[in-house]
């Protein structure tokens, strides 16, 4: 069942069936549960999408505006512990927390 995030409560929701684990300035940041390689989570705003990996906290594939870019990266580096834990219980298809957004 695929239901949207309410972003007040604090709630994981799914954008394309994929958990969204935080929501800031119009970016969602989503993480799959299905995925292998380095520790990674995934920003989308708009028709921009980037790929972005946990530790080290860089731009893996994809684009997205600078200041969008900026923004994603400043945040992962602030929450980049809360980032790998989420990495973790997705591996173990376990449910995902919710990572304040940037204010």
């Amino acid at each position: 069942m695929s239901w949207r995030l309410i972003a007040s409560t604090g709630a994981i929701g799914t954008m394309h069936g994929v958990p969204t684990i935080s929501r800031f300035f119009g970016i969602v940041i989503t993480m799959y549960f299905d995925e292998h390689g380095v520790p990674h989570f995934h920003a989308e705003r708009g028709e921009h999408a980037a790929v972005i990996s946990i530790a080290p906290v860089e731009l893996l594939a994809g684009s997205m505006p600078k200041r969008d870019l900026r923004l994603v990266l400043a945040w992962a580096q602030l929450h980049e512990a809360e980032l790998l834990a989420n990495w973790d219980r997705a591996r173990r298809s376990e449910k995902l927390e919710w990572i304040e957004p940037l204010r």
